[in-house]
């Protein structure tokens, strides 16, 4: 029998928000997201509105409302506007001796999340991608439709009285659907209902033609949805459904790029013709019941694709005795996760340049810093800060986040932790490679640390949740964890994210773990992908348009509702801060990251006029080597600073391996 997982410390934080204030209780015993796509339903007063494509919901105490979002842009901002086109809610008063109880979250998938309205008796089935509001109405109840523009007209187009078209002033129609005969009456801004108990469905139509569409697949609704790694680089999504019929759901760009259409096991037809509009790129129609999402391998390394030329180790090995020379854990001046995980991290690609250019000398001086440094954080020992499990979400918090929600850049509210964890990761992970023995000492307390943000499920690890971080609808990390925001959760640094799988796949390398493998590097691929569709803005083939593109080469902040080119820490004209956000740190992986020359030319010199701070211009550099060698040399050996992650043998060996 295998011995059970390790566990951190366990502590009790003073800042979380109480899960059980949305979540119904018998939710509350498993580890609980925190930073999923309907996050906000779950913090403060749950009234902050979520985009579940192809519309923005908000929910109250009483009712829930539908937008079908205005897209709107200026020069530095992509955004979409929630307008309560749709309120639905009971007309019945609630009584008096039961309490107002908020929505409850009473179940939720990786596609979906079930929300309960228990004074109205409307049960939400709110599954993305899905052209259709679906709800349950659990017992005879009139039901109220509100409106904040006005009800141009309102009429039945079946004899059944199951099919209805809401047309409003904002030149929107709307289609109800219900699962029998109900009776409405309505005036300029309300709909109201005589008692009803069933299904309604709720859908607008995008475009005149696709109302046929809708008709067609109006009878099939999907309750919840899953996705599961297959085999190597491939994502199943699995929705269960009610009714019979072919499932109509919707793609965002990434998922029409990546979707297996020749799969026997997972058949599926898009409609290249049904579209809805999102901040993410048009949607696009999918009838099919489950989809395969097939990525390119990539194939990860601990090394360059190509090898330092010969020529070149000189100058690589003079920079690493200096680097290695300087090694001193007594001078490391910073107690914050974060801070702490790059200086590890940029240690430990010390080793590995030192083994790309056979000067293994210094691998000794290297792997003793990497034990001094790594230790006392697994070991609980550090003083100042380290990792603590709470369970009441179910997660990793740091000592000086137990009590203060800004420390380590509020790693105790759950933001972060890939970023944070990967940098560890990456030590860790080079570390058990040199050593195989300390590797094995350490091992329950790696898999611990790396389980926060890397689980799969309950059966892997009863104590984490799944994939804290990754968002297997959008196919890409959300950075911010318990935190209430308007336009939902977001995520800054695509490059860091990229090293956290990257870095948990180096770990199931050290550890010949096949299975840990294959999931780090099929994240990895996927995160990669969604960078570069969403983050990397090229002026050709983007999916924000000209006029954005532009003016950003590059997303700063990308929100589930919105495209900032600004930074949390930098405005947008910044540009060599928001450049650097998406290269550090700079690793074997970075070459597969920004593969494309004729954008790496882009935006070196879109970054170019701004260039100022001497740990910024090295990432600027190590792009121009992309498509520069010789140039980015030169450029390079001026350097007087380096970022906190980054050393001049790193670059130097960067540009050597071009």
């Amino acid at each position: 029998m295998s011995s059970p997982p390790y566990l951190f410390p366990q502590t009790q934080s003073t800042i979380l928000p109480n899960p059980s204030n949305f979540f119904s209780p018998n939710l509350l015993s498993t580890p609980l997201p925190t930073s999923s796509f309907f996050q906000n339903f779950a913090l403060k007063n749950g009234d902050q509105p979520e985009y579940i494509h192809p519309y923005l919901i908000q929910s109250s105490n009483s009712s829930l409302s539908v937008s079908y979002p205005l897209l709107l842009f200026s020069t530095a901002l992509l955004y979409q506007v929630f307008s309560p086109d749709l309120t639905i809610s009971s007309t019945q008063k609630p009584q008096t001796n039961i309490p107002q109880n908020n929505h409850v979250i009473s179940s939720y998938s990786d596609l979906g999340v079930t929300l309960d309205i228990p004074t109205a008796n409307l049960r939400f089935f709110l599954v993305r991608g899905s052209p259709f509001v679906t709800a349950l109405v659990t017992k005879p109840t009139p039901l109220s439709i509100k409106t904040n523009h006005t009800i141009v007209s309102f009429s039945s187009f079946d004899y059944k009285k199951t099919k209805y078209r809401l047309s409003l002033n904002n030149g929107q129609k709307w289609i109800i659907y219900t699962s029998s005969p109900i009776n409405f009456n309505h005036d300029g801004s309300e709909v109201k209902s005589d008692p009803f108990s069933g299904i309604i469905r709720f859908a607008v139509v995008s475009n005149s033609n696709n109302e046929k569409i809708l008709h067609e697949f109006s009878s099939s609704y999907p309750v919840s949805g899953y996705a599961k790694i297959e085999d190597k680089f491939g994502l199943v999504y699995k929705w269960k459904t009610k009714n019979s019929g072919d499932l109509l759901m919707l793609a965002h760009p990434l998922h029409v790029k990546l979707l297996s259409k020749n799969s026997n096991d997972h058949k599926v037809t898009i409609l290249n013709d049904f579209k809805y509009r999102s901040v993410d790129g048009d949607l696009v129609g999918v009838v099919g019941k489950s989809w395969l999402l097939k990525t390119d391998s990539v194939n990860v390394t601990w090394h360059s694709s190509k090898g330092v030329s010969k020529d070149s180790y000189e100058e690589v090995v003079s920079a690493l005795e200096k680097d290695v020379n300087e090694l001193n854990v007594a001078t490391i001046n910073t107690t914050s996760s974060y801070f702490y995980g790059k200086i590890v991290a940029r240690a430990a690609r010390l080793a590995l340049i030192a083994e790309e250019v056979s000067y293994e000398k210094v691998i000794p001086i290297v792997k003793d810093f990497l034990k001094k440094t790594i230790e006392p954080w697994l070991d609980g020992n550090f003083k100042g800060n380290g990792f603590l499990y709470e369970k009441t979400w179910g997660g990793l918090v740091t000592q000086q986040g137990v009590n203060d929600s800004g420390a380590d850049f509020g790693f105790g509210v759950y933001n972060d932790h890939h970023y944070h964890l990967g940098y560890f990761l990456y030590g860790i992970g080079v570390l058990a490679k040199l050593d195989q023995d300390w590797g094995q000492k350490y091992k329950p307390i790696v898999y611990s640390l790396l389980k926060d943000f890397m689980n799969l499920g309950q059966r892997d690890n009863k104590n984490y949740p799944t994939l804290r971080s990754f968002d297997p609808y959008k196919l890409h990390s959300w950075a911010s964890g318990l935190t209430e925001f308007r336009d939902g959760r977001n995520q800054e640094s695509t490059s860091e994210a990229v090293n956290a799988y990257y870095s948990v796949t180096l770990v199931g390398l050290a550890y010949d773990d096949e299975d840990l493998v294959a999931i780090g590097s099929t994240l990895l691929a996927f995160e990669i992908n969604a960078a570069q569709t969403w983050w990397h803005v090229k002026a050709e083939n983007n999916v924000y348009g000209t006029d954005f593109a532009k003016q950003n080469p590059v997303v700063g902040v990308l929100w589930a509702n919105k495209r900032d080119s600004s930074l949390w820490w930098a405005s947008s004209e910044c540009r060599q801060c928001r450049l650097s956000i998406q290269v550090l740190p700079l690793l074997p992986i970075t070459e597969n990251l920004f593969n494309d020359g004729v954008y790496a030319k882009e935006l070196v010199e879109w970054t170019w006029p701004t260039l100022s701070k001497e740990g910024w211009k090295g990432f600027t550099y190590a792009l121009q080597g992309v498509y520069d060698k010789e140039n980015a040399l030169k450029n390079i050996r001026t350097l007087k600073g380096f970022d906190d992650g980054n050393s001049l043998s790193n670059l130097l060996w960067w540009i050597h391996s071009r």
